[in-house]
C-alpha cells in the first residue's frame, strides 16, 4: 500500500481511529479534520479499507457523513451494536447521538 499512500500518513490517520472510545462513531470528514487535511475524508476511507495492512483498529467505528454504514460489510453492523450503538434501519447511526466530540 506504501506505493499508493504514504505509511506515515496512514499510521497519522490509524492513530485517530484509535481514539474513537467504544460506544461511539466518527465520520470520514471529522478524521480528515482532525490531521489537517478537512478536504480529505476519501483518502480516510481509502486508508481504512486497507487497515488491515497495518494491525487490528477499530475501523467499524467510522461512518459517512450521514451516519451511514459501509456498504457490504455486514460485520460492522454486529460490532456497532455490541458497543451499545442502536442502528436505525440496520445501516445508519445517529450522529447527533453517538458522534464521538474530539
Amino acid at each position: 500500500m506504501g506505493s499508493v499512500l504514504n505509511d506515515a500518513l496512514c499510521y497519522e490517520i490509524l492513530a485517530v481511529v484509535e481514539e474513537i472510545p467504544e460506544g461511539r462513531v466518527a465520520t470520514y470528514g471529522q478524521i480528515a479534520r482532525l490531521i489537517g487535511r478537512e478536504k480529505n475524508a476519501r483518502l480516510v476511507g481509502k486508508v481504512l479499507s486497507n487497515a488491515e495492512f497495518y494491525g487490528k483498529y477499530p475501523c467499524h467505528r467510522v461512518v459517512n457523513h450521514a451516519g451511514r454504514l459501509v456498504p457490504g460489510w455486514t460485520e460492522q453492523a454486529a460490532l456497532l451494536e455490541r458497543e451499545g450503538i442502536f442502528l436505525e434501519d440496520r445501516s445508519y447511526v445517529s450522529l447527533k447521538k453517538y458522534q464521538w466530540d474530539a
